[in-house]
């Protein structure tokens, strides 16, 4: 996943994902209940698994299966749950409330851009998990306390700076892309706070733009102002990033 061009994901969601995300918008929300729930009663499942039978470290890759059912489940309950809580047509319902429906907008972007953000931050974070000293978890299991109790007071303490860096690291990438925004979003300069609207970045009125400004031209001052504007937010963000891993390192140290 990390190595697909965002270009890629970017066609994909422009031709792809946003005409299926218009189709199946009441079962894109449902998937935002069924998923947690579904998660959870799994793990609870998962307890009455004898041991010798649970595939000790393929716990990943058995979610799999698991994540398409619930997919597929949510998917099956969008006309449903449209036909039931909304007359059967969920834009016309939005549209009622004054809300416009495009068919590129940012919950398009939203959900291409979590294929590209969370190589990055599942990578770190697994880095991160995975340094804590097998000492410290036996240590806690020795002593009485549950895994859940282990892994909450213990093991996400130790591993919060990895933990705080993926989210950053993956913020970061988020922010400054431009393809996936650029070809997913309609490219619309007029834009609101609504989620079913589509936007503009500010990398990607850069990217749209430069080729058309002429060289000195107030037009050409006010990209590289743009630009100027992005680099400090970024400057400042990840510096502000950079001293909270520093506190959240010094304060689990002892660990």
């Amino acid at each position: 996943m990390e190595a697909l061009p965002t270009v890629i994901l970017g066609f994909l969601a422009g031709l792809w994902l946003a005409p299926l995300v218009e189709a199946q918008l009441t079962g894109i929300f449902a998937l935002l209940i069924v998923l947690p729930i579904g998660f959870v009663f799994c793990a609870w499942c998962w307890q009455f698994v004898p041991r010798r039978k649970r595939f000790e470290g393929w716990e990943a890759a058995l979610l799999i299966p698991v994540v398409l059912l619930l997919v597929g489940l949510s998917m099956s309950l969008s006309q449903p749950l449209e036909q039931l809580f909304f007359n059967g047509d969920l834009r016309g319902w939005l549209k009622g409330l004054g809300i416009d429906y495009d068919q590129r907008n940012s919950l398009v972007v939203g959900l291409i851009m979590g294929f590209a953000v969370i190589p990055t931050i599942f990578s770190i974070a697994e880095d991160a998990l995975f340094s804590v000293p097998q000492h410290l978890i036996h240590g806690s299991l020795a002593l009485g306390a549950t895994r859940w109790q282990t892994l909450v007071r213990v093991v996400l303490p130790a591993a919060s700076p990895g933990i705080f860096s993926a989210l950053m690291m993956g913020f970061g990438r988020a922010v400054g892309e431009t393809m996936i925004v650029l070809m997913a979003t309609g490219n619309t300069p007029v834009m609101d706070m609504s989620i079913f609207q589509g936007m503009r970045t500010l990398s990607a009125s850069i990217a749209v733009e430069i080729p058309e400004a002429e060289v000195a031209s107030t037009h050409y001052r006010v990209l590289f102002l743009a630009a100027l504007v992005l680099f400090l937010f970024t400057f400042v963000f990840n510096t502000a990033a950079e001293i909270i891993r520093q506190r959240l390192r010094q304060r689990y140290s002892a660990l």
